[in-house]
Protein backbone atom coordinates (compact mmCIF):
# COMPACT_ATOMS: atom_id res chain seq x y z
CA UNK A 1 0.00 0.00 0.00
CA UNK A 2 1.31 3.53 -0.67
CA UNK A 3 2.47 5.51 2.35
CA UNK A 4 0.11 8.23 3.55
CA UNK A 5 1.28 11.73 2.70
CA UNK A 6 2.15 13.78 5.79
CA UNK A 7 -0.39 16.45 6.73
CA UNK A 8 2.02 19.37 6.40
CA UNK A 9 -0.57 22.14 6.62
CA UNK A 10 -2.56 22.96 9.76
CA UNK A 11 -6.27 22.10 9.83
CA UNK A 12 -7.44 25.68 9.19
CA UNK A 13 -4.93 26.18 6.37
CA UNK A 14 -3.49 29.38 7.90
CA UNK A 15 0.17 28.89 8.91
CA UNK A 16 1.59 30.88 11.82
CA UNK A 17 4.94 29.09 11.93
CA UNK A 18 6.42 27.99 8.60
CA UNK A 19 9.40 25.63 8.47
CA UNK A 20 10.78 25.04 5.01
CA UNK A 21 13.37 22.43 3.95
CA UNK A 22 15.20 22.70 7.27
CA UNK A 23 18.53 20.87 7.50
CA UNK A 24 21.07 20.59 10.30
CA UNK A 25 24.44 18.88 9.81
CA UNK A 26 26.94 18.12 12.56
CA UNK A 27 30.11 17.16 10.75
CA UNK A 28 29.20 14.13 8.69
CA UNK A 29 25.94 13.49 10.56
CA UNK A 30 22.62 14.93 9.37
CA UNK A 31 20.49 15.42 12.48
CA UNK A 32 17.55 17.11 10.72
CA UNK A 33 16.96 16.18 7.10
CA UNK A 34 14.83 18.41 4.85
CA UNK A 35 11.95 19.02 7.25
CA UNK A 36 8.97 21.19 6.25
CA UNK A 37 5.83 21.91 8.27
CA UNK A 38 3.16 24.58 8.78
CA UNK A 39 1.81 25.17 12.30
CA UNK A 40 -1.33 27.20 13.01
CA UNK A 41 -1.72 29.95 15.58
CA UNK A 42 -2.81 28.49 18.93
CA UNK A 43 -1.89 24.92 17.97
CA UNK A 44 -0.09 22.53 20.32
CA UNK A 45 2.23 20.59 18.01
CA UNK A 46 4.29 17.63 19.24
CA UNK A 47 7.56 16.31 17.85
CA UNK A 48 7.56 12.64 18.85
CA UNK A 49 10.37 10.17 18.45
CA UNK A 50 13.03 8.10 20.19
CA UNK A 51 16.36 9.49 21.38
CA UNK A 52 18.59 10.71 18.55
CA UNK A 53 15.79 11.14 16.00
CA UNK A 54 16.44 14.90 15.60
CA UNK A 55 13.46 16.32 17.51
CA UNK A 56 15.50 18.26 20.09
CA UNK A 57 17.85 19.61 17.42
CA UNK A 58 14.82 20.89 15.50
CA UNK A 59 13.47 22.53 18.68
CA UNK A 60 16.85 24.17 19.36
CA UNK A 61 16.87 25.61 15.84
CA UNK A 62 13.43 27.10 16.49
CA UNK A 63 14.77 28.61 19.73
CA UNK A 64 17.84 30.05 18.01
CA UNK A 65 20.33 27.90 19.94
CA UNK A 66 21.39 26.13 16.73
CA UNK A 67 21.88 27.66 13.28
CA UNK A 68 20.28 25.72 10.41
CA UNK A 69 22.63 24.36 7.74
CA UNK A 70 19.88 25.08 5.20
CA UNK A 71 16.22 26.05 5.09
CA UNK A 72 14.11 28.75 6.71
CA UNK A 73 11.99 29.41 9.80
CA UNK A 74 9.28 32.08 9.46
CA UNK A 75 7.08 33.11 12.40
CA UNK A 76 4.05 35.25 11.63
CA UNK A 77 5.72 36.48 8.45
CA UNK A 78 9.04 37.24 10.15
CA UNK A 79 12.18 35.36 9.07
CA UNK A 80 14.06 34.23 12.16
CA UNK A 81 17.34 33.42 10.37
CA UNK A 82 20.35 34.70 12.28
CA UNK A 83 18.27 36.01 15.20
CA UNK A 84 19.90 35.55 18.62
CA UNK A 85 17.89 33.62 21.24
CA UNK A 86 17.45 36.72 23.43
CA UNK A 87 15.95 38.59 20.44
CA UNK A 88 13.61 35.78 19.49
CA UNK A 89 9.82 36.11 20.05
CA UNK A 90 9.92 32.60 21.51
CA UNK A 91 10.53 31.15 24.95
CA UNK A 92 11.77 27.69 25.79
CA UNK A 93 10.96 25.62 28.86
CA UNK A 94 13.55 22.95 29.57
CA UNK A 95 13.05 19.50 31.03
CA UNK A 96 15.12 20.43 34.10
CA UNK A 97 13.02 23.62 34.53
CA UNK A 98 16.29 25.60 35.09
CA UNK A 99 14.80 27.62 37.95
CA UNK A 100 17.15 29.93 39.84
CA UNK A 101 17.55 28.22 43.24
CA UNK A 102 18.50 31.42 45.11
CA UNK A 103 15.40 33.29 43.89
CA UNK A 104 11.84 33.08 45.15
CA UNK A 105 9.05 31.81 42.92
CA UNK A 106 7.95 35.42 42.36
CA UNK A 107 11.43 36.55 41.33
CA UNK A 108 11.88 33.55 39.03
CA UNK A 109 8.72 34.47 37.14
CA UNK A 110 9.70 38.17 37.14
CA UNK A 111 13.15 37.51 35.66
CA UNK A 112 12.14 37.71 31.99
CA UNK A 113 9.92 40.81 32.18
CA UNK A 114 12.61 42.61 34.22
CA UNK A 115 15.25 41.75 31.62
CA UNK A 116 12.93 43.22 28.99
CA UNK A 117 12.98 46.53 30.85
CA UNK A 118 9.30 46.69 31.78
CA UNK A 119 8.24 49.16 34.49
CA UNK A 120 8.07 47.67 37.99
CA UNK A 121 4.30 48.05 38.22
CA UNK A 122 3.78 46.19 34.92
CA UNK A 123 6.22 43.46 36.00
CA UNK A 124 4.30 42.97 39.27
CA UNK A 125 0.96 42.87 37.47
CA UNK A 126 2.19 40.29 34.97
CA UNK A 127 3.88 38.07 37.55
CA UNK A 128 0.82 38.07 39.80
CA UNK A 129 -1.36 37.18 36.81
CA UNK A 130 0.91 34.29 35.85
CA UNK A 131 1.00 32.90 39.38
CA UNK A 132 -2.80 33.04 39.55
CA UNK A 133 -2.95 31.23 36.21
CA UNK A 134 -0.82 28.34 37.47
CA UNK A 135 -2.47 28.47 40.92
CA UNK A 136 0.73 29.24 42.84
CA UNK A 137 0.00 32.69 44.29
CA UNK A 138 0.27 31.28 47.81
CA UNK A 139 3.81 30.01 47.06
CA UNK A 140 5.20 33.29 45.69
CA UNK A 141 7.80 33.74 48.47
CA UNK A 142 9.04 30.16 48.52
CA UNK A 143 12.27 28.96 46.94
CA UNK A 144 12.19 26.22 44.26
CA UNK A 145 13.54 23.54 46.63
CA UNK A 146 10.52 24.09 48.86
CA UNK A 147 8.13 23.02 46.07
CA UNK A 148 7.06 19.63 44.71
CA UNK A 149 8.08 18.55 41.21
CA UNK A 150 4.68 19.44 39.80
CA UNK A 151 4.79 22.89 41.42
CA UNK A 152 8.27 23.54 40.02
CA UNK A 153 6.98 22.57 36.59
CA UNK A 154 4.20 25.15 36.87
CA UNK A 155 6.67 27.84 38.02
CA UNK A 156 8.79 27.10 34.94
CA UNK A 157 5.70 27.40 32.74
CA UNK A 158 4.69 30.69 34.38
CA UNK A 159 8.20 32.05 33.83
CA UNK A 160 8.12 30.99 30.18
CA UNK A 161 4.74 32.67 29.64
CA UNK A 162 5.55 35.86 31.57
CA UNK A 163 7.37 37.39 28.59
CA UNK A 164 4.28 36.78 26.45
CA UNK A 165 6.13 34.81 23.76
CA UNK A 166 4.58 34.33 20.33
CA UNK A 167 5.79 30.73 20.40
CA UNK A 168 6.31 28.50 23.44
CA UNK A 169 8.83 25.67 23.09
CA UNK A 170 8.64 22.75 25.52
CA UNK A 171 11.50 20.27 25.80
CA UNK A 172 10.22 17.07 27.48
CA UNK A 173 8.02 19.30 29.72
CA UNK A 174 6.89 16.53 32.08
CA UNK A 175 9.90 14.24 31.86
CA UNK A 176 11.09 15.03 35.40
CA UNK A 177 7.78 13.98 37.00
CA UNK A 178 6.77 10.50 38.14
CA UNK A 179 4.17 8.66 36.08
CA UNK A 180 1.11 9.46 38.20
CA UNK A 181 1.95 13.16 38.56
CA UNK A 182 2.81 13.36 34.86
CA UNK A 183 -0.61 12.02 33.92
CA UNK A 184 -2.33 14.45 36.29
CA UNK A 185 -0.35 17.41 34.94
CA UNK A 186 -0.85 16.79 31.21
CA UNK A 187 -4.42 18.11 31.02
CA UNK A 188 -3.63 20.92 33.46
CA UNK A 189 -0.75 22.08 31.26
CA UNK A 190 -2.88 21.97 28.11
CA UNK A 191 -5.62 24.01 29.80
CA UNK A 192 -3.12 26.70 30.83
CA UNK A 193 -1.58 26.91 27.35
CA UNK A 194 -5.01 27.12 25.72
CA UNK A 195 -6.19 29.76 28.19
CA UNK A 196 -3.21 31.96 27.34
CA UNK A 197 -3.68 31.26 23.63
CA UNK A 198 0.02 30.79 22.88
CA UNK A 199 1.21 28.58 20.01
CA UNK A 200 3.26 25.68 21.32
CA UNK A 201 5.79 23.20 19.90
CA UNK A 202 6.75 20.42 22.29
CA UNK A 203 9.32 17.63 22.14
CA UNK A 204 8.63 14.29 23.79
CA UNK A 205 9.57 10.63 23.52
CA UNK A 206 6.44 9.69 25.51
CA UNK A 207 3.71 8.71 23.07
CA UNK A 208 0.93 8.96 25.68
CA UNK A 209 2.05 12.50 26.51
CA UNK A 210 1.95 13.50 22.84
CA UNK A 211 -1.43 11.84 22.29
CA UNK A 212 -2.93 13.55 25.35
CA UNK A 213 -1.53 17.04 24.88
CA UNK A 214 -1.07 17.71 21.17
CA UNK A 215 -3.57 18.75 18.52
CA UNK A 216 -1.16 17.32 15.90
CA UNK A 217 1.88 15.08 16.08
CA UNK A 218 4.91 14.62 13.86
CA UNK A 219 6.54 11.20 14.29
CA UNK A 220 10.29 11.57 13.61
CA UNK A 221 13.02 9.07 12.79
CA UNK A 222 16.54 9.71 11.51
CA UNK A 223 15.88 13.43 11.10
CA UNK A 224 12.73 13.11 8.99
CA UNK A 225 8.99 13.27 9.52
CA UNK A 226 7.47 9.85 8.87
CA UNK A 227 3.89 10.96 9.49
CA UNK A 228 2.10 14.13 10.59
CA UNK A 229 -1.50 14.12 11.76
CA UNK A 230 -4.00 14.31 14.58
CA UNK A 231 -3.44 11.77 17.39
CA UNK A 232 -6.35 9.63 16.19
CA UNK A 233 -4.99 9.58 12.63
CA UNK A 234 -1.51 8.58 13.78
CA UNK A 235 -2.91 5.78 15.94
CA UNK A 236 -5.69 4.44 13.72
CA UNK A 237 -4.08 4.83 10.28
CA UNK A 238 -0.29 4.67 10.67
CA UNK A 239 1.55 5.43 7.45
CA UNK A 240 4.15 2.68 7.79
CA UNK A 241 5.45 -0.12 10.01
CA UNK A 242 7.66 2.18 12.07
CA UNK A 243 4.78 4.46 13.05
CA UNK A 244 2.44 1.53 13.72
CA UNK A 245 5.02 -0.12 15.99
CA UNK A 246 6.13 3.11 17.70
CA UNK A 247 2.65 4.36 18.64
CA UNK A 248 0.89 2.11 21.13
CA UNK A 249 0.87 -1.68 21.06
CA UNK A 250 0.30 -3.44 17.77
CA UNK A 251 0.36 -6.89 16.18
CA UNK A 252 2.25 -6.83 12.87
CA UNK A 253 1.70 -9.80 10.55
CA UNK A 254 3.51 -10.21 7.24
CA UNK A 255 1.56 -11.65 4.35
CA UNK A 256 0.54 -11.46 0.71
CA UNK A 257 -2.30 -9.51 -0.88
CA UNK A 258 -4.47 -12.23 -2.46
CA UNK A 259 -7.56 -10.24 -3.50
CA UNK A 260 -8.40 -6.61 -4.25
CA UNK A 261 -12.21 -6.44 -4.57
CA UNK A 262 -14.45 -3.40 -4.76
CA UNK A 263 -15.26 -3.40 -1.05
CA UNK A 264 -12.49 -5.41 0.60
CA UNK A 265 -8.93 -6.70 0.53
CA UNK A 266 -7.77 -10.22 1.41
CA UNK A 267 -4.32 -10.71 2.90
CA UNK A 268 -3.05 -14.21 3.59
CA UNK A 269 -0.65 -14.46 6.55
CA UNK A 270 0.93 -17.53 8.12
CA UNK A 271 -1.87 -18.19 10.60
CA UNK A 272 -4.91 -16.34 9.29
CA UNK A 273 -6.54 -14.77 6.26
CA UNK A 274 -7.41 -11.13 6.89
CA UNK A 275 -10.47 -9.64 5.28
CA UNK A 276 -10.20 -5.83 5.49
CA UNK A 277 -13.07 -3.49 4.65
CA UNK A 278 -11.69 -1.28 1.92
CA UNK A 279 -12.77 2.04 3.37
CA UNK A 280 -10.74 1.23 6.48
CA UNK A 281 -7.58 0.03 4.75
CA UNK A 282 -4.62 2.38 4.46
CA UNK A 283 -5.55 4.93 1.74
CA UNK A 284 -3.38 5.59 -1.26
CA UNK A 285 -2.65 8.98 -2.83
CA UNK A 286 -6.13 9.17 -4.36
CA UNK A 287 -7.83 8.41 -1.04
CA UNK A 288 -8.74 4.81 -1.85
CA UNK A 289 -6.74 1.67 -1.07
CA UNK A 290 -4.93 0.04 -3.93
CA UNK A 291 -2.37 -2.67 -4.40
CA UNK A 292 -1.16 -5.44 -6.64
CA UNK A 293 -2.33 -8.98 -6.05
CA UNK A 294 0.69 -11.00 -4.99
CA UNK A 295 2.29 -7.97 -3.35
CA UNK A 296 4.02 -8.48 0.02
CA UNK A 297 2.26 -6.40 2.68
CA UNK A 298 1.94 -6.19 6.46
CA UNK A 299 -1.25 -6.10 8.48
CA UNK A 300 -1.35 -3.95 11.63
CA UNK A 301 -3.91 -4.98 14.25
CA UNK A 302 -4.26 -3.25 17.64
CA UNK A 303 -4.67 -5.59 20.67
CA UNK A 304 -7.81 -3.81 21.95
CA UNK A 305 -9.61 -4.46 18.64
CA UNK A 306 -9.38 -8.25 19.10
CA UNK A 307 -12.02 -10.39 20.85
CA UNK A 308 -10.96 -13.47 22.82
CA UNK A 309 -13.22 -16.42 23.58
CA UNK A 310 -13.09 -20.07 24.59
CA UNK A 311 -15.38 -21.18 21.78
CA UNK A 312 -15.17 -20.61 18.04
CA UNK A 313 -16.45 -17.06 17.43
CA UNK A 314 -19.83 -16.42 15.86
CA UNK A 315 -20.01 -14.25 12.75
CA UNK A 316 -21.61 -10.94 13.72
CA UNK A 317 -24.29 -9.20 11.65
CA UNK A 318 -21.92 -6.65 10.12
CA UNK A 319 -19.27 -9.23 9.26
CA UNK A 320 -19.06 -11.39 6.12
CA UNK A 321 -19.29 -15.15 6.37
CA UNK A 322 -16.15 -17.19 5.80
CA UNK A 323 -13.01 -18.29 7.56
CA UNK A 324 -11.57 -14.79 7.93
CA UNK A 325 -10.28 -12.70 10.82
CA UNK A 326 -10.18 -15.50 13.36
CA UNK A 327 -7.50 -17.82 14.65
CA UNK A 328 -7.00 -20.31 17.46
CA UNK A 329 -4.01 -20.52 19.76
CA UNK A 330 -2.74 -21.23 23.26
CA UNK A 331 -2.51 -18.66 26.05
CA UNK A 332 1.20 -18.57 26.85
CA UNK A 333 1.19 -15.43 28.98
CA UNK A 334 -1.24 -12.97 30.49
CA UNK A 335 -0.92 -9.76 32.49
CA UNK A 336 -3.64 -8.26 34.67
CA UNK A 337 -3.78 -4.43 34.71
CA UNK A 338 -7.01 -3.93 36.65
CA UNK A 339 -9.27 -2.40 34.01
CA UNK A 340 -7.97 -4.75 31.31
CA UNK A 341 -5.99 -7.95 30.83
CA UNK A 342 -3.40 -8.55 28.11
CA UNK A 343 -3.26 -12.10 26.70
CA UNK A 344 -0.42 -13.48 24.59
CA UNK A 345 -1.96 -16.11 22.33
CA UNK A 346 0.66 -18.29 20.69
CA UNK A 347 -0.34 -19.29 17.16
CA UNK A 348 0.72 -22.28 15.09
CA UNK A 349 3.51 -20.30 13.38
CA UNK A 350 4.97 -19.33 16.75
CA UNK A 351 3.70 -15.75 16.53
CA UNK A 352 2.38 -14.39 19.84
CA UNK A 353 -0.81 -12.41 19.22
CA UNK A 354 -1.38 -9.70 21.83
CA UNK A 355 -5.00 -9.23 22.91
CA UNK A 356 -6.24 -6.54 25.28
CA UNK A 357 -9.58 -7.43 26.90
CA UNK A 358 -11.56 -5.03 29.11
CA UNK A 359 -12.44 -6.41 32.53
CA UNK A 360 -16.10 -5.39 32.56
CA UNK A 361 -17.07 -8.00 35.15
CA UNK A 362 -15.56 -8.59 38.57
CA UNK A 363 -15.75 -12.37 38.26
CA UNK A 364 -16.06 -14.27 34.99
CA UNK A 365 -17.91 -17.57 35.01
CA UNK A 366 -15.18 -19.29 32.97
CA UNK A 367 -12.07 -17.13 32.98
CA UNK A 368 -9.42 -17.82 30.35
CA UNK A 369 -6.13 -18.78 31.99
CA UNK A 370 -2.56 -19.78 31.20
CA UNK A 371 -2.34 -22.84 28.97
CA UNK A 372 -5.94 -22.61 27.77
CA UNK A 373 -6.86 -22.94 24.12
CA UNK A 374 -8.70 -19.83 22.97
CA UNK A 375 -9.98 -18.11 19.85
CA UNK A 376 -9.14 -14.60 18.70
CA UNK A 377 -11.40 -12.76 16.26
CA UNK A 378 -11.84 -9.24 14.97
CA UNK A 379 -13.94 -7.04 12.72
CA UNK A 380 -13.00 -6.39 9.07
CA UNK A 381 -12.77 -2.72 10.13
CA UNK A 382 -10.01 -3.40 12.68
CA UNK A 383 -6.89 -3.75 10.52
CA UNK A 384 -4.62 -1.47 8.50
CA UNK A 385 -2.62 -2.73 5.52
CA UNK A 386 0.94 -1.40 5.22
CA UNK A 387 3.89 -1.83 2.92
CA UNK A 388 5.88 -4.84 4.06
Amino acid sequence: MPDANPTLRPPDGVPFLQIRKLVKDFGGHRAVDDVSIDIARGEIFALLGSSGCGKTTLLRMLAGFETPSAGSIVLDGRDLAGMAPYESPMNMMFQSYALFPHMTVWDNVAFGPRRSGLPSAEVAERVDAMLRLVQLSAYARRKPHQLSGGQQQRVALARSLAKKPQLLLLDEPLGALDKKLREETQIELVNIIEEVGVTCVMVTHDQEEAMTMASRIAVMSEGRFLQVGRPSEIYETPANRFVADFIGNVNLMDGTLTADASDHLLVRCADVTHRIAKRDAQPGADGSPSGTVGQAVSVALRPEKIRISRDAPQVLDDEPAGDFNRVRGTVKDMSYFGSYTVYHLQLASGLALKISASNTERHRAQPIDWGDTAWASWSPHAQVVLNA
